[in-house]
């Protein structure tokens, strides 16, 4: 399964709407460029005038006038590009900011069965290679294209009024370029979404080659990944050879385009200065626009081209958000902290359940351990309890109202989940854990690393909760990355948690010393404990057995022990190793 991609006119209604919320800097941009390319066109005129001057017979001061007006023209014409220019580039700093966040909100809230099923490289594709692209073009190619469409449509102005007659050979390149650039666009957008797809392909098996290596060593799966990587390569290679090729035909035939203006203006101005229809300053105007616009047109159509790959971008960017919310909150609220599943099944691909009528009530307050053997479904049935996954079959349902049905800021103040995967963001010590409480004090900060026994290293720390951690920070060992996210939890303070291994990190002695720590905290709430070391299962009061996508046994530990079925002799298993 791939994330869907949006069609062209989706694209372009999303991208209107963005660019419409800024109409007024985009004026201003435009207002700006249309004065420094006023002062630009005057240069032409001024030395077409002169021309003309010199031709019937002028003074040395009408030259030198002439001379200290082109100077003053040339040194405004600068300050007013710099200020267009700078006006250009903010609007695509705060376009790209705005679309940048907006993709990261959907991205973040992205169902995450969606994701688990279109596989890494689909998602990876879209957050890392398209979205440099659209920062290319936002910052630099938006305010490059209102800036060369100002510049062009007042040349094209500055020609026909210094002699309509002359200005008529600045068309002859167009029907090359209209020709050779609409061909172009008819194939170029397939041509980039396939190239962007293929890189997507590449990022994901490369990806998934490194985070995986040691069981494609294991199973000596070696040369299976390199042809497969080999493949992907060449694949992703074929579709750059087809947009390369479509760029050089494209800027072939624009090079001869730009060349026959240029030799017509002076071929045609002749004929008329010989019929006494144009000056020969007339001439020059025209043909010195005609060189000025050539640069323009060129760089304009370059940001065509640019604006091909980031329509295809922007398509599977403006994509993610058409993924269907897997859940509509109803507006009803709990009556209380009960959990309970109610035949609960859940399939990841349709028609392959994972989960199978599975019943479960937690009673408030308790302690339950869910062990089995590895695929079981344990963190399947973790993500169903804490409201990650909607059922495919049945409810879960916190207070007698579905889980899938509160909003997502209120289902985490009920239920949350912590899973053996951590992860430390850039920014302070702080920063991290206000993530679960934004209007947490130092105080509170204080009390939950102390819940988590994560103070000695905390005040180890060259400057405490303001010391920088992440990429290009402090870098945290994989024991403290795991006690910092589990401190977040006890500052987001749900009624009820589903630790998914959480502890696995840890050595055996620090993760039985930091699940002493979190009993004293956890103490009045609902736990469910998913873990494979079975100290957990000792301590909790009643275990879960799961077993193909069942819940096989349910009781205290000590009467499945007794019972001697699965979980007893999983509970031998453990001792002897």
């Amino acid at each position: 399964m791939h994330l869907p991609i949006a069609d062209t006119p989706t694209v372009r209604r999303l991208a209107l709407d963005l660019l419409r919320r800024y109409r007024g800097r985009l004026a201003r941009v435009v207002g700006l460029q249309a004065l420094a390319t006023v002062g630009a066109l005057a240069l032409p005129f001024l030395l077409g005038r002169l021309v003309d001057a010199v031709a019937t017979g002028t003074t040395a001061d009408v030259v030198n006038r002439l001379g200290w007006v082109l100077v003053a023209v040339v040194l405004v014409q600068a300050v007013m590009t710099r200020f267009a220019h700078r006006a250009a580039m903010v609007l695509g700093e705060e376009v790209f900011a705005e679309l940048r966040e907006t993709f990261l909100t959907t991205v973040t809230h992205l169902p995450l069965s969606t994701v688990e099923r279109a596989g890494t490289g689909d998602l990876l594709g879209r957050t890392t290679n398209d979205v440099d692209r659209i920062q290319w073009m936002v910052r630099f190619g938006v305010p490059q294209v209102l800036v060369m469409s100002a510049t062009i449509l007042l040349t094209v102005l500055a020609a026909v009024l210094a002699s309509p007659l002359v200005a008529i050979a600045m068309v002859a390149g167009v029907p090359i370029l209209v020709i050779v650039t609409r061909r172009y666009l008819r194939r170029a957008t397939p041509a980039y979404l396939r190239n962007s797809a293929a890189w997507a392909r590449m990022n994901g098996t490369l990806t998934e080659s490194v985070e995986h290596a040691r069981t494609i060593d294991a199973l000596a799966l070696g040369p299976r990944r390199r042809r497969h990587t080999d493949e992907v390569i060449n694949h992703t290679w074929e579709t750059e050879v087809v947009t390369l090729r479509l760029r050089v035909t494209l800027f072939f035939w624009l090079g001869v385009s730009f060349m026959l203006p240029v030799a017509a203006t002076v071929l045609w101005g002749a004929w008329l200065v010989g019929l006494d229809l144009a000056t020969v300053g007339a001439v020059t105007t025209v043909a010195l626009y005609t060189m000025q616009v050539r640069p323009a047109v060129s760089e304009l159509l370059f940001w065509v081209d640019e604006m091909q790959v980031a329509v295809a971008s922007l398509a599977r960017i403006f994509g993610v958000g058409l993924v269907e919310p897997d859940r509509a909150p109803s507006g009803e609220r709990p009556a209380d902290g009960r959990i309970e599943a109610e035949q609960v099944r859940y399939a990841y691909r349709e028609g392959q359940d994972v989960l199978h009528g599975v019943d479960l009530d937690l009673v408030p307050g308790e302690r339950l351990a869910v062990v089995g053997p590895s695929g079981a479904g344990k963190s399947t049935l973790g993500r169903m309890l804490a409201g990650i996954h909607p059922p495919t079959g049945g409810r879960v349902t916190v207070g007698d109202v579905p889980l899938v049905d509160l909003p997502e800021e209120d289902l985490r103040s009920h239920v949350a989940l912590v899973t053996q995967e951590h992860h430390v963001f850039v920014g302070t010590l702080a920063d991290n854990l206000r993530l679960a409480d934004a209007a947490a004090d130092e105080e509170r900060m204080c009390r939950a690393l102390a819940a988590v026994d994560a103070t000695d290293w905390v005040n180890g720390l060259d400057h405490g909760l303001e010391t920088k951690v992440g990429s290009g920070g402090k870098e945290l060992t994989p024991a403290q990355a795991q006690q910092l996210a589990l401190a977040r939890l006890v500052l987001l303070d749900p009624h009820t948690l589903v630790l998914d291994e959480a502890t696995s990190l840890l050595d055996p002695r620090a993760a039985r010393h930091l699940e002493r720590s979190l009993s004293a905290v956890l103490e009045g709430r609902t736990v469910v404990a998913i873990a494979h070391r079975l100290h957990t299962a000792h301590d909790a009061d009643r275990v879960a057995v799961v077993e193909d996508g069942r819940i096989v046994e349910l009781g205290p530990h000590e009467e499945l022990v007794a019972a001697e079925g699965e979980y007893a002799a999983l509970w031998r298993s453990w001792q002897q190793d």
